[in-house]
């Protein structure tokens, strides 16, 4: 976690911010960190929920930007493979921002929509929805203890 619970609400939203991009570290235990560490469980629902939330628009954006080409090109998949996978995403749509949160598919789920151009309005709603959720049962959980 690179020691970003030590600069509390701070360091919660740029930990679970990258946390949502493709740096591989875990927002949840940033989350219980800060958590534990602040007692605050409103500051860290609306700030860890803001800072992923963000995280995973830009890996959208990331992934909208994206060209089918550049994908053939350089990663070596071919043109059937992603247009297997397109049919996937529009056979599931936004929905499947709802399961962002999930460490390390999420992000390739967030990517995929951006890549395969869903609709961005529905997609940055539910990525938040998503998002939300995860850290409100943390907090839930948290509470129990």
């Amino acid at each position: 976690m690179f020691g970003l619970e030590e600069f509390g609400l701070a360091g919660l939203f740029a930990g679970t911010f990258l946390a949502a991009t493709i740096l591989p570290f875990s927002s949840d235990a940033l989350y219980l960190a800060v958590l534990a560490a602040t007692g605050n469980p409103a500051g860290c629902l609306i700030v860890g929920t803001a800072g992923n939330w963000l995280g995973s628009v830009f890996t959208y954006w990331i992934g909208w930007i994206g060209r089918w080409e550049w994908i053939e090109k350089w990663f070596k998949v071919k043109p059937e493979t992603l247009q297997k996978q397109k049919e996937r995403i529009d056979r599931y749509g936004v929905w499947m921002a709802l399961i962002c949160w999930i460490p390390i598919i999420g992000d390739v789920i967030a990517i995929a929509l951006g890549f395969y151009k869903t609709r961005p309005f529905w997609t940055i709603i539910l990525l938040l929805i998503g998002k939300f959720g995860r850290f409100l049962v943390w907090n839930l959980i948290y509470g129990l203890f």
